[in-house]
């Protein structure tokens, strides 16, 4: 397997379903400060993640169980981008994800198509001045174009894989129309959204 030792294997491996995955990213440090894109590996080592190296290890931990490892970019305004690993089960679409807000991790594998996937993050997207903000979502981007870069094992940075999916197409998932008509944020679902946040306070730029 590309990049990593074979004690490296065996714990990913261990991770299985694929929920595993998610409560192993769950109980990790979160990076609020942003202060690197770890690899698979520098995230087994440093125990810390934020969301595109959560993303990146989820991606590694599926291909080792079997699936090929796809992210999938969130795309929002006002706001920041968030990146989901995606797998599919029984012909369904799931997903896993490191966050900074309860309602942007993990979805189970029972969504017909990519996009009713990435529907079901609408209404826990938004920032906090309570925006709902979640506008375009890329195509899966199959990490294994990287494999030469060996960004499963890599001990330096991998800004080149973010800067990769700016230049991705992206596919709008409201209408202008749409997007004018938006409401605020439940508060009561604002406050679910906010359950083991750490960061800024609010009105403040979040990290999704």
């Amino acid at each position: 397997m590309s990049g990593l030792r074979d004690h490296e294997v065996s714990f990913l491996r261990r991770l299985d379903p694929p929920w595993r995955i998610q409560r192993f990213l769950d109980g990790l440090e979160y990076d609020v400060r942003g202060s690197g894109c770890r690899s698979p590996r520098r995230v087994l080592r440093e125990r810390c993640v934020q969301c595109m190296d959560g993303a990146l290890f989820a991606a590694a931990a599926l291909r080792v169980q079997g699936h090929v490892p796809l992210i999938v970019d969130l795309e929002a305004e006002r706001d920041s981008d968030h990146v989901l690993a995606v797998y599919r089960a029984n012909g369904a679409w799931g997903a896993l994800a490191c966050s900074n807000y309860s309602g942007l991790r993990s979805r189970e594998p029972v969504y017909r198509t990519l996009r009713e996937l990435v529907m079901s993050y609408f209404d826990c997207y938004f920032n906090l001045r309570r925006e709902k903000t979640l506008r375009r979502y890329s195509r899966p981007i199959d990490l294994r174009r990287f494999d030469a870069r060996d960004w499963m094992g890599d001990s330096a940075n991998l800004w080149y894989i973010p800067e990769y999916l700016v230049g991705v197409r992206h596919y709008a998932l409201l209408s202008q129309a749409q997007e004018h008509a938006l409401g605020l944020t439940d508060r009561r679902l604002f406050q679910a959204g906010l359950v083991g946040h750490v960061g800024p306070a609010a009105g403040k730029p979040r990290t999704p």
